[in-house]
């Protein structure tokens, strides 16, 4: 019986890149050459524009205007209480409402209750939209991977006879994304804060946007803009968490209750505005602390840290001294509260018109 021939062994190439060397079976580079030469594949390179009417129709775009079109209304209506609550919170003038609205008119008349308001509609426009819009996003993210979370069986380590399960379920979405909007937009916006803070409360020595810019970016340089941005962020965390969730908690019950899908205008306007209370009232000594620090160096003392800033009012005012202003603070921010989320709804009722994204 004839022996059939031993089979050679195929030879292998080598590619070389650098100082490495690859080894290419024979069959795939006889296969690159019978591909080049047959069907060669042409490079090609292709760019999508993305819609622009399409991308102003997402429902991101539409929260992220409902915001700030809402807070800019809102603060147009509200400025004279915003400057009569700054001067009272940092101790300028009058400790009373009336008095302060008095000293106003005395001093620089009508226009001076309007005092920073320019800075201030710069401030909430970003503000606002940054806030809300973060709030919504991270609100739905978290609701969706606790869907899913709850779907899937959680994770679980097993430490002995101890079974430790990791699950979403107990976080709260609405908590978690009102703390990340308060945050997200604090960081953002802070230094238009501190601009509106000086003009409100030291119109002479900052009589101006542009002087006030660079002023302060000259006796503190860019850190300036940021005074008292970690007492500010302690004091943020608390209310936004707050306001947020009663905002929605108290939505969704009443809701229950009555047995509706939502709210009217004016149930809305009433639900935003406790929510804010709570939030304030609950948070109003840290936000004394924060206007002390930033409009602190002004008047030549300012406290060193936020503990220094409490202890010092405590020290001077009392107990009593860590709400000074908390009447004049809810006159704002409760209304405030209470508009704010009417227009915002209804914005988000224009701007999203197919209902079935909201």
């Amino acid at each position: 019986m004839p022996q059939n021939p031993p089979s050679q062994p195929q030879k292998n190439n080598y590619r070389v890149f650098g100082n490495m060397a690859l080894v290419v079976p024979k069959e795939l580079e006889e296969f690159e050459k019978s591909s080049s030469l047959t069907s060669p594949r042409p490079f090609d390179i292709r760019f999508q524009v993305p819609n622009f009417r399409d991308f102003l129709r997402t429902r991101e775009v539409g929260e992220f205007l409902s915001g700030a079109l809402a807070g800019a209304m809102t603060k147009a209506v509200l400025a004279p209480l915003e400057t009569i609550r700054t001067r009272m919170v940092v101790g300028v003038g009058s400790k009373n409402i009336y008095g302060s609205f008095i000293e106003i008119i005395e001093q620089q008349g009508w226009q001076g209750l309007w005092a920073g308001n320019g800075i201030n509609m710069l401030r909430i426009i970003p503000t606002q939209a940054i806030e809300l819009g973060t709030f919504e996003c991270v609100k739905r993210t978290m609701t969706s991977a606790q869907e899913k979370w709850n779907q899937i069986e959680s994770p679980k380590v097993q430490i002995g006879h101890v079974n430790i399960n990791f699950s979403l379920s107990w976080i709260s979405p609405v908590s978690v994304a009102g703390a990340a909007a308060g945050i997200v937009s604090t960081l953002a916006c802070h230094p238009l804060e501190v601009l509106k803070d000086r003009l409100t409360v030291c119109p002479d020595i900052y009589p101006s946007l542009s002087i006030a810019i660079s002023k302060i970016y000259r006796d503190g340089g860019v850190g300036a803009f940021y005074a008292g941005i970690s007492p500010t962020l302690i004091g943020m965390l608390p209310y936004s968490t707050c306001y947020y969730f009663m905002y929605e908690k108290l939505k969704k019950s009443y809701c229950q209750t009555k047995k509706k899908k939502s709210l009217n205008r004016p149930e809305m306007l009433l639900v935003g505005a406790f929510a804010g209370f709570t939030a304030s009232t609950i948070s109003f000594p840290l936000e004394v602390a924060r206007k002390r620090l930033m409009v602190g160096a002004v008047q030549g003392k300012c406290p060193p840290n936020m503990a220094a800033a409490l202890a010092e009012v405590i020290r001077d005012e009392g107990l009593t001294g860590l709400y000074r202003g908390w009447g004049a603070s809810c006159l704002k921010v409760v209304p405030s509260s209470g508009i704010t989320w009417m227009f915002y709804e209804a914005w988000k009722d224009i701007l999203l018109v197919e209902k079935r994204i909201l």
